[in-house]
């Protein structure tokens, strides 16, 4: 499972001794934070040529999560290989949204009652490394997380990064979920890809050259998986459960409508401090009316744990 993250110093001497010609090296090819990446790489590489190697690579734009293994994310080190969609800080919204949902889906257990507490059911769609999925895990504690995404690579990841606390299934949206998890899911997470599809040469290098394409693009106008996601919704959620999708600002009035079309009660709940927007569609207990409203939230309210870390 991913484990809490802890800076190191320098590994060692030697490598203490090439501090200033890395950093040089970094900012030369154009990273902003060249100091606290020097001291990330020289702090995972276990030898000189190792570190060599690292920094060449990061020189050439390959991001700084795929050179050093791992990301740094809900207070977590995420497990990133190369290839691998890299947690964005932004989605570190999207779970604390989801793990409060997810905490109030449960019943507390009767008083003097010998059963096990009831269990939060949560499902990470595209998921990616498994950043979400791990995150809800150290919040929640004890939970039926089950997650899935159709990129070999990210799953291979997200079974590292999840380890115990959750089933990882390979495959395409709801397709390798198990049929008994349908009509019981309390949170149902997708972080699907919301770039349109023209809008991915757009997108910084080491987005664009280094991760999954099927991890960025979302179609002519960015919502396609995400209409495949709600569609299906309604099957899968539990009475009055949530569907939480990450989106754009820009976007998010589109997102409502088609989560409204799909039966689901929609609303948008934004956090300016991460640039992040969140569409929370909620399940019918009975018959309900679909409209969508905006909350403003203040991140102080937000459960994710600050950091100072250059890993995004």
């Amino acid at each position: 499972m991913a484990e809490s993250v802890s800076l190191s110093p320098l590994s060692s001497p030697s490598l203490a001794l090439s501090f200033s010609r890395v950093v040089s090296r970094l900012r030369a090819a154009g990273c902003v934070f060249a100091e606290d990446e020097a001291r990330l790489i020289l702090s995972a590489a276990r030898t000189g040529s190792e570190a060599e190697d690292m920094v060449a690579r990061r020189a050439a734009g390959l991001p700084l999560e795929h050179v050093v293994g791992w990301a740094e994310f809900y207070g977590l080190r995420i497990a990133v290989d190369a290839g691998v969609f890299v947690p964005r800080r932004r989605t570190e919204f999207l779970v604390g949204q989801a793990a409060a949902l997810a905490a109030a889906s449960v019943p507390a257990p009767a008083s003097g009652s010998a059963l096990a507490p009831p269990r939060a059911v949560v499902v990470d769609l595209c998921c990616g490394s498994g950043a979400v999925g791990a995150a809800l895990v150290s919040v929640l504690g004890d939970v039926e997380l089950h997650a899935a995404d159709i990129d070999p690579a990210a799953v291979r990841c997200a079974r590292r990064n999840i380890g115990a606390g959750g089933a990882v299934y390979e495959g395409d949206l709801y397709e390798p979920l198990p049929r008994g998890l349908q009509g019981r899911i309390d949170v149902l997470v997708a972080n699907a890809p919301y770039v349109p599809t023209e809008a991915i040469a757009l997108l910084p290098g080491e987005a664009r050259d280094h991760e999954a394409r099927v991890a960025l693009d979302g179609g002519s106008d960015g919502l396609d998986v995400q209409r495949r996601v709600a569609a299906a919704a309604p099957a899968w959620l539990a009475p009055g459960g949530h569907l939480l999708v990450e989106t754009s600002e820009r976007q998010a009035g589109r997102t409502v409508a088609v989560f409204a079309a799909a039966g689901l009660t929609a609303r948008v709940v934004e956090c300016d401090e991460l640039d992040a927007t969140v569409v929370v569609g909620t399940a019918p207990m009975g018959l309900t009316d679909s409209t969508g409203v905006v909350d403003s939230v203040d991140p102080r309210d937000s459960t994710a744990p600050a950091s100072s870390s250059p890993l995004r």
